[in-house]
């Protein structure tokens, strides 16, 4: 064996060494092991990045799709019958890469539609005459209730970045991307189109809302018609850290004023992602 086998090895075992002696003995449950898994990267064992997604991973275990998803209300569609000028002004204007193909209306999605795929296109071109059903792709539907991993390991295996969602009616929800599942683990991927608008409050339409952390107390407000006051606190992420008294964990749960906060994303030390419930008025 050479030398540098042996280094190699012996550098493994004492990374594993370390491990195990920072666990300290085999953990009971799923939040033992990542409050020991907290405890190994303070010994700096492994960086706060690897920290991080490690959680992420176990945030999605536990999410299903109607907690991520671009509700009904926000998704942007492509008409059957549009013209390529149509189809063209609504990629340009909304600078999304993938399109439900809409015939009625939102609940009659007959395909998806890639932008790169349109590029080839005009009307006035007699060389290309364009045809819809030429680069139309058949949808992929998603029920609302099943759990981000799955999917992702759906959208792995079919290779397929869109995901058209039904409720348990059979109506369409939403739609969810394979990036609104990585951004549950790695965080979010933010690029040149996206909006605060878009990042801070989503409207499910059913009286349940997805909030970012980070949403001021003031917008927060006047969206979901509260009366939250935000002398002490800027954010709402940071008002519901102060009512519970600690960082939150994925699932718990809290009512203030009568509006209902469960917490979708969160790691050790800060809060990401809330589902809220506001009070019906009266």
């Amino acid at each position: 064996m050479s030398d540098d086998t042996q280094d190699g090895n012996s550098s493994g075992r004492s990374l594993m060494e370390r491990l195990v002696h920072a666990i300290g003995g085999e953990p009971r449950d799923r939040d033992e092991l990542l409050e020991l898994l907290r405890d190994a990267q303070a010994r700096e064992i492994f960086d706060a990045d690897t920290l991080q997604m490690v959680e992420g991973v176990f945030q999605v275990v536990e999410m299903r799709v109607r907690d991520i998803m671009i509700p009904r209300g926000q998704m942007v569609v492509i008409e059957y019958d549009a013209t390529p000028e149509e189809i063209h002004a609504v990629v340009i204007e909304s600078g999304h890469s993938r399109f439900p193909v809409i015939n009625e209306d939102k609940d009659d999605i007959v395909g998806t539609v890639l932008a790169k795929d349109m590029l080839r296109f005009s009307s006035s071109d007699p060389a290309h005459p364009f045809k819809l059903d030429d680069i139309i792709r058949k949808p992929t539907f998603t029920p609302e209730t099943k759990r981000l991993n799955v999917l992702l390991k759906e959208f792995q295996t079919a290779r397929n970045h869109m995901a058209i969602v039904l409720d348990e009616y059979g109506g369409v929800a939403g739609l969810v991307t394979i990036e609104d599942v990585l951004e549950e683990i790695v965080g979010e991927i933010d690029d040149e189109h996206d909006t605060e608008e878009d990042a801070d409050i989503r409207d499910h339409g059913d009286g349940r809302f997805s909030v970012r952390a980070l949403t001021p107390i003031d917008e927060f407000n006047e969206v979901l018609g509260t009366h939250f006051g935000d002398e002490d606190f800027d954010t709402i992420g940071g008002l519901l850290m102060q009512h519970i008294g600690h960082v939150p964990k994925v699932g718990e749960v809290a009512v203030i004023e009568g509006c209902k906060f469960r917490v979708l994303s969160a790691d050790s030390r800060r809060l990401e992602l809330l589902q809220v419930t506001p009070p019906v008025p009266e």
